[in-house]
């Protein structure tokens, strides 16, 4: 694990509550992590997630080989490529800021550009929970010397199936993950 990433599973995390208060690092579990070999990798699947948490997390530090947004597709027994999906936008770059929304969607993009290594945190809330459509949250970013960017999305998947498979990938074109980037899945307990 990264000494990043090791920093955070082992006490600074934070944790969700019902009332939204920060819990213990012991909250979080990890389930599975994936550091990309040499040649890089057109997608990162975390499959066979259990159901025994109430949120989900996953941590990681990502480039691609050219630049592109971070495709998430999720799935119940298979990826859903269909047209389930929204996201909420928000991003700036130092010098300008924008925003933006889409619905009926293939896919949610939760994160962008990623021409350099950059973190990216990802929230599924209550993926488990199958009375509810499945919400996320993001937050990424990345430095160029100054001329980097800085996301934060939200994402919606019209399903009411509990998640058990998670895909992330280059959502506009036919990119790879580079060697390198990493990505931890976390399971986070109930209070």
């Amino acid at each position: 694990m990264s000494p990043l990433l090791q920093t955070f599973a082992n006490g600074s995390a934070l944790g969700y509550r019902s009332q939204g208060i920060a819990g213990a690092a012991t909250s979080f579990e990890s389930i599975a992590t994936v550091t990309v070999g040499a040649g890089g990798s057109a997608n990162i699947d975390f499959t066979s997630i259990p159901s025994t948490y109430t949120h989900l997390q996953i941590r990681g530090i990502g480039k691609f080989s050219g630049g592109d947004g971070l495709g998430v597709r999720v799935g119940n027994g298979s990826i859903d490529t269909g047209s389930n999906y929204a996201v909420h936008v928000l991003q700036g770059d130092g010098s300008s800021a924008s925003a933006g929304a889409a619905s009926s969607q293939s896919r949610m993009v939760l994160g962008y550009d990623f021409q350099e290594f950059g973190p990216f945190v990802l929230d599924i809330l209550d993926y488990a929970n199958t009375n509810k459509y499945k919400t996320f949250r993001a937050l990424s970013g990345d430095d160029r010397n100054g001329s980097g960017n800085i996301n934060l999305r939200s994402g919606l998947w019209q399903s009411t199936s509990a998640i058990n498979q998670i895909r992330l990938y280059g959502a506009l074109s036919s990119v790879s993950f580079s060697q390198y980037s990493h990505f931890a899945l976390y399971g986070i307990k109930s209070a």
